[in-house]
């Protein structure tokens, strides 16, 4: 494994500290704002991108993270994110409530445009051309609807079985038009969960088709790190929630139609780092786009690191992050930097998670804002979702080939294996799937999903005296297996202001 030692010394860095996530919806519609041409709707439409890009950064990204066993809080971090990082997850974290009220905001965005979108698709005067931008623009919104469901059953829900697909109250309010009514008998309960992914199934299933027939009848160029929706960014969610649900063959299905169409290439040893530091590759399948003078995201590198070198807030753990990378590979430099902290006149020389540096066109001066793009889709998480569902659906050989596919992207000098004994290519698959998407928000859901727990690697780099300053509480932090916390709680202002959802919380809460 990875030999893991502290320099003395470390280079300063200007940085700055960045905050973690925009609490005011973005790109926010209301009922003035009305769309009666291909041109509103793509006013409209513009407004759904605002909040798809909203949603790849910052607290959406890092609160599970730092909830689960990889970082380790230091008391220099005034208690940032602390009730993450403690494990005192309950239904008054106003962060938690903040997640759910800005997604059920970005899904009213998409049901009002949706709701007034079949007034202009439905024009006779509209040539060809337009309908098929109109179309496309429905579809997008229609992944954006099912997109923001997604995410929100993958927070706020227990892990999917087909025992519980029936169930009543295991599924999410859905809501699917745009209503906006004080009648608190109006509001939804929650729905089963097999309702919740009919939802998102239909409306993944209605974009691929529209999103398909665009980029067919109009040559549309689909290409890597693209700013807007594509019918791959669909396949890859619809692969991703294969996987949630633990649907193997769909899992695998959707996952070789994006790695098989040739379009999307695994960034290599050379260019890896970069692909984090300029928010530039061939493996992003989709990358709302940012510029310096509208970035409409929020800092996700600042929930670790500060813009004083002497400074950082969570720290990677050793057993659940550091010794996890053997020599040679890649992402060990990428993801972890090393820093002289500085606490109570004493200095602390440690490794910072430093996936997220901050990409230097994206700063608004002279100083590094920490603000990278949002990579929701990448294609080394396809290949990670069919090695785990090959793996679980007893196809050995493909899964080892695509766990081989990654290794030798990231690890030089990589031989491959051949792998016969399914007990142990499946817990180097999911080894693999930790290491690579570290800090990428997937953490709790996998736990969950694997049914696994865990209890935080207190211990440090032999000799390094940082443990003095890590937060006493953090350390203790443990989650058994089927621990409640894997799943957040109903946000309690939710609870009392919608009669429906009396009785409905989730268990533990």
């Amino acid at each position: 494994m990875k030999k893991i030692y502290l320099a003395l010394t470390v280079a300063a860095a200007s940085l700055i500290s960045s905050c973690d996530m925009d609490l005011a919806p973005v790109g926010s519609l209301d009922d003035g704002n009305a769309i009666e041409s291909v041109t509103d709707l793509m006013k409209a439409r513009n407004g759904i991108y605002e909040n798809l890009r909203s949603i790849a950064t910052g607290g959406y990204v890092f609160y599970t993270d730092i909830q689960m066993d990889q970082f380790m809080g230091l008391t220099i971090n005034g208690n940032q994110n602390g009730q993450f990082a403690h494990g005192n997850i309950n239904s008054s974290i106003s962060d938690i409530e903040g997640v759910w009220a800005n997604c059920y905001s970005y899904i009213a965005n998409a049901n009002y445009l949706l709701g007034h979108a079949d007034h202009v698709t439905a024009n006779p005067d509209l040539d060809s051309d337009d309908l098929l931008e109109a179309k496309r623009y429905v579809a997008e919104t229609r992944f954006a609807r099912a997109y923001y469901y997604y995410y929100l059953f993958d927070h706020f829900c227990e892990t999917y079985s087909p025992a519980l697909g029936d169930v009543a109250a295991k599924g999410l309010p859905l809501v699917t038009v745009f209503n906006p009514t004080g009648d608190i008998a109006a509001y939804p309960g929650r729905s089963t969960m097999n309702e919740t992914f009919k939802l998102i199934d239909d409306d993944l299933a209605a974009a691929y088709t529209d999103l398909k027939a665009y980029e067919t009848e109009t040559s549309y160029a689909v290409a890597p790190m693209a700013a807007y929706v594509n019918s791959y960014t669909v396949l890859a969610l619809q692969a991703r929630l294969a996987l949630l649900r633990q649907d193997w063959k769909t899992a695998v299905a959707k996952a070789n139609e994006v790695i098989n169409s040739g379009i999307y290439t695994l960034a290599d040893v050379d260019s890896y780092a970069a692909m984090w530091a300029q928010d530039a590759s061939d493996e992003l399948i989709f990358r709302p786009i940012s510029t310096r003078t509208e970035r409409g995201i929020s800092s996700t590198g600042g929930a670790y690191i500060d813009g004083n070198p002497e400074m950082a807030y969570y720290v990677p753990t050793l057993g659940g992050a550091l010794t996890t990378y053997v020599n040679g590979d890649v992402r060990f430099d990428a993801f972890f930097g090393i820093r002289s902290l500085r606490a109570n006149g004493i200095t602390y020389p440690a490794y910072v998670f430093n996936k997220y540096p901050g990409n230097t066109e994206l700063n608004s001066g002279s100083n590094n804002d920490l603000m990278n793009m949002g990579k929701p889709f990448r294609l080394s998480e396809t290949y990670l979702i069919l090695a785990e569902a090959a793996c679980e659906d007893g196809d050995l050989s493909n899964a080892g080939k695509a766990l081989n596919d990654i290794r030798a992207a990231r690890i030089a000098g990589y031989e491959e294996e051949i792998f016969s004994n399914a007990d142990i290519l499946r817990q180097q698959i999911r080894e693999e799937r930790t290491k690579e998407l570290i800090g990428e928000g997937f953490r709790m859901s996998d736990l969950r999903r694997w049914n696994l727990g865990f209890k935080r690697d207190a211990t440090y780099v032999q000799g390094s005296s940082l443990p003095e300053i890590f937060v006493t509480v953090d350390t203790q932090v443990e989650y058994t297996a089927g621990d409640y916390r894997y799943v957040w709680p109903i946000p309690n202002t939710e609870m009392e202001n919608n009669p429906q959802l009396k009785g409905q919380q989730n268990p533990g809460y």
